[in-house]
């Protein structure tokens, strides 16, 4: 904030960055009625629900990604000696406050999409809201945990991690009735990114989810995102202590 002009206008252009996702969905409903079966407001709903938890969890552990290129040429060492835990230093490195802008910009779209929702908002309903939202923002932090473990063992993988971070996001804006259902289902039983906005998302828009699932389940991005996070973080803990250094 000593600069507070040139966070202003790095702020403003992140958000309008990030809306420019938002602008091409619009672009296409300004030729079709309908994406896969779902309207404008519940695809607005989706992607809204999806940035917002994924921009918490960029603001927080975004920075995970540039663990790889200190594997790589040894300065990892440096965080090592001081008395502050490793994953707290990666996740402060170059910490950027501008992300902000795409939070900013989901909640914009949220409200947007809440307003003009066809929807019986009965208590349950109102409180899955910003349940899913936190939970999502932890499924997506123990994804970037787990890439940053992985990048100890492949040195430099910030793209295989971006692809399940950043292409996790994007898939989540879109219902799942225009993915195969192989892929539904992967993302549900496998990296379970489904829990962040899908399976509750989808009884908030009393939508049935496609692979016919109890409706509790949509109760449960709660837990698993508490799962994912202590998974990631033996990971991340198997990874740091595989840690040696580049030698000489």
């Amino acid at each position: 904030m000593a600069y507070r002009l040139s966070f202003a206008m790095t702020a403003l252009g992140n958000l309008l960055t990030t809306a420019l996702d938002f602008v091409a969905i619009l672009l296409m409903f300004s030729r079709v009625d309908a994406l896969g079966g779902y309207g404008l407001p519940e695809i607005a709903f989706l992607y809204a629900t999806s940035s917002t938890a994924f921009g918490l969890a960029d603001l927080a552990l975004g920075n995970m990604e540039r663990l790889g290129r200190r594997v790589r040429d040894g300065t990892l060492d440096t965080l090592l000696v001081r008395p502050v835990p490793v994953l707290a230093q990666v996740a402060a490195d170059r910490f950027a406050l501008r992300r902000l802008g795409r939070i900013v910009q989901g909640l914009a779209v949220l409200g947007y999409a809440v307003a003009v929702l066809d929807v019986d908002w009965t208590a349950g309903k109102v409180l899955t809201v910003p349940v899913m939202v936190l939970s999502g923002a932890g499924i997506f932090c123990a994804v970037f945990l787990a890439g940053a473990a992985f990048q100890f063992l492949a040195n430099d993988a910030a793209e295989v991690q971006n692809a399940f971070t950043y292409g996790g996001t994007t898939m989540l804006q879109y219902p799942p009735t225009v993915f195969a259902r192989e892929m539904v289902r992967g993302v549900t039983f496998v990296l379970p990114l489904a829990f962040v906005n899908w399976l509750p998302g989808l009884y908030v828009l009393g939508r049935p989810y496609p692979l016919d699932l109890p409706r509790w389940v949509a109760f449960t991005p709660p837990l698993v995102a508490v799962a994912c996070c202590a998974l990631a973080g033996l990971a991340w803990r198997a990874g740091l202590r595989s840690y040696r250094s580049t030698g000489s």
